[in-house]
Formats: structure tokens, C-alpha cells, sequence
């Protein structure tokens, strides 16, 4: 009937039984990869593999979180960190004595520049501008001295001088400047001063005050701080109306 037996074609291994027309084989399935026991031959699942732990590995990386977080907020604050200052709340001329009037505080961010904390209030007053002040400044060590105008080996000398021999937008305190002897009219009288007594080279000061209404001359006067050794000299000079001043530094506005 063309039914295979074992010993032609079959396995050892095969299963067999007698049906009605012989001998019947039933060769057994590969068992890798099938359920067992179950009989319809389903494909048994995958089984997972235990997944490898490394411990040190997770700890490092929850310590480089840690530390770059930390590292941030340190910058932030840094950054954004606000420090109380000194400011100046209104004019004060070079030479002038500080008030409590003139300071204010404000908030800044930290800057490392040499501003005066404001908790330093009280032993600031008293101190004198050795520069102009203006409102809004921020306060800082450079701009005060411990005295008042002139220091030890300086004088504080008035001048006067013609309108026409400013500057259009004039002079004002703490401006640099230099005194220099100008030529009088061919003929014009010198007031008596002689070469030991006038003003031989140009002397550097600081104007301390301007009083912009000319006086009854018609001249505006101006305070200058000078070397005391030309004190005499610039008087001198200045009395015989040949006197020019020349500003080599502006104050700051």
C-alpha cells in the first residue's frame, strides 16, 4: 500500500501505531524551541537573561549629577549675588565734606570692584571728595581723602580770569589744568612784577570752585589747587591780567 515501516524510512525514534490500513508513523518534532507536554506545538516564549547590574557604575554616575548640580547653584549665586553699596545722592564739589545727605545705597551684583558697602555709611561722612561727585556715582575708596583741601605741600590760590579766556563750556571742579603766563599788549604795563616773582613755567592744578558771575572786573574767579612753591608766582602773575589756564583733563561728568 506504499506504507513506510520503521525499518525502510522511519526513525528509531518515531512514534508508531496500528491504524486501519497498517502501520501509521508519527515522527517526533524537534523539541528546541517547542512547549513540552502540551501537545499542539506551540513555540514555547523566550526566556529573559538576568540583566548585569554594576553597581559602581550607578554610584559614579549619581556623583557626577550631584557635583554638577552643586557646581551651578554655586555660579548662580555668584552671579546673581546682590551686595548693598554706597551711592552718591546729589553734587558734591572736589574738597567738599561728605554728608549724610549725600549718600544713598543701592543693590548691585557683586563685581569685585572696590565699591564701599553700605554697612561702611558712618565712617564715611566726614571724609572729603577729592574729585567731583555726581548722583547716581557709585561710591568707591579712590574718589575720598581724610582732609580737606590743600593737602601738605599745596595752596589753594584764586584766579581771575577774562571770560574770553575759557573755555565756551567753561571750567568746573576737579577739572586738571594747567596756569600758563600769557603776553601782555606790546606796551601794556606788567603791574611792577619782576622774572623772581612771576611766573616763569606753566604750574599744574586741580580747579577746587568756580564762581561763574564775573565779579566787578568783569572776570570769573576760580579756586585752583597748586604746588605750594608756586603759590607766590600764580598770585604774581595773576595780578598783572596775563594769566591763561589751559585744561588738560576734564572732570568726569
Amino acid at each position: 500500500m506504499g506504507i513506510r515501516t520503521a525499518a525502510a524510512t522511519g526513525d528509531a525514534s518515531d512514534k508508531h501505531e496500528q491504524g486501519p490500513f497498517g502501520t501509521v508513523y508519527f515522527p517526533e518534532r524537534d523539541m528546541v524551541g517547542w512547549q513540552v507536554g502540551d501537545g499542539l506545538g506551540r513555540p514555547a516564549p523566550l526566556v529573559r537573561l538576568p540583566r548585569r547590574r554594576r553597581p559602581m557604575m550607578i554610584v559614579a554616575a549619581a556623583l557626577l549629577v550631584g557635583i554638577g548640580i552643586l557646581v551651578s547653584v554655586a555660579m548662580y549665586q555668584q552671579v546673581n549675588r546682590q551686595v548693598p553699596v554706597l551711592v552718591v545722592t546729589r553734587d558734591v564739589a572736589a574738597g567738599g565734606a561728605l554728608t549724610t545727605a549725600d549718600l544713598g545705597t543701592a543693590s548691585i551684583a557683586a563685581t569685585g570692584v572696590s565699591d564701599i558697602p553700605a554697612r561702611q555709611r558712618n565712617q564715611v561722612i566726614g571724609l572729603v571728595a577729592g574729585t567731583a561727585l555726581r548722583p547716581g556715582m557709585l561710591l568707591v575708596a579712590s574718589d575720598l581723602v581724610s582732609s580737606l583741601p590743600p593737602a601738605p605741600g599745596q595752596v589753594l590760590v584764586a584766579v581771575s580770569l577774562r571770560p574770553a579766556a575759557l573755555l565756551a563750556s567753561g571750567v568746573a571742579p576737579g577739572d586738571h589744568v594747567t596756569l600758563v603766563a600769557t603776553p601782555g599788549v606790546i606796551g601794556e604795563n606788567d603791574s611792577g612784577a619782576t622774572p623772581n616773582d612771576s611766573l616763569t613755567s606753566p604750574v599744574a592744578g586741580v580747579v577746587q570752585a568756580v564762581d561763574a558771575t564775573p565779579n566787578q572786573d568783569g572776570d570769573v574767579v576760580v579756586d585752583v589747587l597748586a604746588p605750594a612753591g608756586a603759590g607766590a608766582a600764580i598770585l604774581q602773575q595773576d595780578s598783572t591780567g596775563q594769566l591763561g589756564l589751559v585744561v588738560t583733563k576734564q572732570a568726569a561728568p
